[in-house]
């Protein structure tokens, strides 16, 4: 059995598409389409689905009388989707905690519009007007 690598934004979002819920081929393109504001090739993704599909990470149905393929993700694939998820979110964890400040009075994690207040020379962070009025 053949790894799957996410390499790319489009094989990202195709997998998150299908965990929230089964989709055609065509439904996937349309909505990759509309969240990349640019034309999605059928070319990247209909063999990302078969090698998923080989992996055994999604399966298909056919319906409608044309036999449109329906995907959805297996158990397998809902854990593999997860386990992704887990990934990406520890990964902008981390860019987001490198970017929190806490407040030089009450020590609460400040991400952005902290208030700066300039104190024996030492310009310090807090999180409100209060709090630096505090630390005089």
């Amino acid at each position: 059995m053949n790894d799957i690598k996410i390499t790319n934004i489009v094989k990202f979002c195709t997998i998150i598409l299908l965990h929230k819920g089964p989709k055609h081929g065509y439904e996937l393109i349309k909505a990759l389409e509309a969240n990349f504001g640019k034309e999605i090739s059928a070319s990247h993704v209909y063999p990302f689905l078969k090698a998923l599909e080989k992996n055994k990470l999604i399966e298909h149905k056919k319906i409608e009388a044309r036999g449109k393929k329906k995907y959805f993700l297996t158990k397998k694939g809902k854990k593999f989707t997860n386990d992704l998820l887990t990934r990406f979110n520890d990964i902008i964890d981390s860019l987001v905690e490198s970017r929190v400040q806490k407040c030089a009075h009450c020590r609460c994690e400040i991400y952005k519009h902290g208030f700066e207040k300039t104190i024996r020379g030492k310009k310090l962070i807090f999180c409100c007007e209060s709090c630096a009025k505090h630390e005089n």
